[in-house]
């Protein structure tokens, strides 16, 4: 069995369901030695790590962050998965629904970024993947906070990119269109007009194997950004 990564730690944020699940337990398979983050519990796993932690409290980040390097010292691949949705109209998103929204989707990738990309620089080697959407480049009503967000993500990976450029360090956007997860679940699209039904949407293997296709590629090859739609 082919293990591409094997000799490589991997962390991958909001690992507890979806995405990040479904990406965590991708790179395993491929032979990574996984550091598992979340807010909620995740079942015990053989060659995996996990740090139960709310990342947006930046106290708690920061002892989190500290931890991970202490045990397991820089790891070889950041996946930023970890993130928070929501859809309102413009007039009934509060200054705390829009704070959560930044905190969650920007400030944690970026702090996570901050801490570990320098020292990869030194090292020669590591690769951050950014976990974005179909709204950090299209515009959708009822996505002011969340847009706004996914944009602001967008643009941080693009400065990374050129930051980084030639410097060992690869960086890539996964943009995936809207896929099956329990994010869903308080907005049931599949009665809201104007939104795929839940059957018609990606599921999160895919935006995984997409993922660990772009980890996997040889050094010389930078793969910058990757966008997933549904049929």
């Amino acid at each position: 069995m082919s293990a591409p990564l094997a000799g490589r730690i991997a962390l991958v944020t909001g690992a507890s369901r979806g995405i990040g699940a479904a990406t965590a337990a991708r790179l395993r398979g491929a032979g990574a030695t996984v550091i598992r983050a979340a807010r909620s519990a995740m079942p015990p796993t053989e060659g995996m790590h996990d740090f139960r932690v709310d990342l947006a409290d930046a106290g708690a980040r920061t002892a989190f962050l500290d931890a991970v390097e202490a045990a397991h010292g820089v790891p070889h691949l950041i996946v930023s998965n970890a993130g928070a949705f929501i859809l309102a109209p413009l007039e009934e998103t509060s200054d705390d629904l829009l704070r959560e929204q930044l905190a969650i989707n920007l400030e944690v990738p970026f702090a996570v970024a901050r801490r570990f990309l320098p020292a990869m620089r030194r090292r020669g080697s590591g690769h951050h993947v950014l976990v974005g959407s179909v709204a950090d480049l299209r515009a959708f009503p009822e996505n002011a906070a969340y847009a706004a967000s996914k944009f602001g993500a967008r643009g941080l990976h693009e400065v990374l990119v050129e930051e980084y450029r030639g410097s060992g360090v690869r960086c890539t956007l996964v943009s995936p269109g809207p896929t099956d997860t329990a994010a869903w679940d308080p907005f049931d699209p599949d009665t809201r007009e104007g939104f795929p039904d839940r059957e018609a949407m990606l599921r999160p293997d895919d935006v995984a194997d997409a993922i660990c296709w772009a980890v996997t590629r040889p050094a010389r090859a930078h793969v910058e950004s990757i966008r997933l739609s549904p049929r």
